[in-house]
């Protein structure tokens, strides 16, 4: 067993350094995935809605559909579903939105942050797991019968117990923090998303077969 501790020991690094990459790299993806997905502030996406409410006014859904084409936000994508397929009735169209903006939006992002929020229980575990075999190796070392314990070969394995554990609360601390920050921005790309999914049906009330 004390031939295998050493190994072990960097297997538990190497799996940490692991977790905070990984974690680190989905909180960056549902970062920018949140950001390129909603518009930056209200004013930004009024605007947007603004001239999409003349174009369908005016019965112009050529013009609408060019001005929602290739912009990859949500609320750009969701108008444009909404322009292509205005012979659906009211109810049935807004169900077909919801449905596709948390397919097509929402699930990516979920997906991402149950792997953060994975990270963020493992981390701390790993740590506890390093904890307890530095422990391990503390003991071992007193343990021995017939020979006076080594303080240097102690105090290393209870270093390696002790950073292990700062090492995976270091890990999910930040992790914690991003991912409480990132809900906060799904939140309100939510909100901007339902606010402007109602005034899009206000501008295609016209068109819009009666539920």
């Amino acid at each position: 067993m004390d031939v295998l501790f050493p190994y072990l020991n960097k297997l538990v690094y190497v799996v940490l350094a692991g977790l905070a990459l990984w974690g680190a790299y989905c909180v960056v993806m549902v970062w920018r995935r949140v950001g390129a997905t909603r518009f930056a502030d209200e004013y930004a996406q009024d605007e947007f809605l603004s001239e999409l409410e003349q174009t369908l006014t005016a019965k112009n859904f050529g013009a609408a559909t060019e001005l929602c084409d290739g912009d990859r936000r949500a609320m750009p994508q969701l108008a444009l579903y909404a322009i292509n397929h205005r012979e659906l009735s009211y109810d049935k169209l807004r169900h077909r939105l919801a449905e596709r903006f948390q397919q097509d939006v929402m699930s990516d992002i979920e997906h991402r942050l149950s792997w953060v929020g994975t990270v963020i229980k493992s981390a701390p575990m790993i740590g506890l797991l390093g904890t307890v075999m530095g422990m391990m190796g503390a003991f071992a070392n007193l343990a021995q019968p017939g020979t006076t314990p080594d303080p240097v070969e102690m105090a290393s394995d209870i270093q390696f117990a002790l950073i292990t554990t700062a090492c995976g609360l270091a890990i999910a601390v930040p992790l914690v923090l991003a991912t409480a920050s990132i809900n906060i921005r799904v939140r309100k790309m939510e909100d901007l998303v339902g606010w402007g999914l109602t005034r899009l049906f206000e501008s295609m009330k016209s068109v819009l077969t009666p539920s």
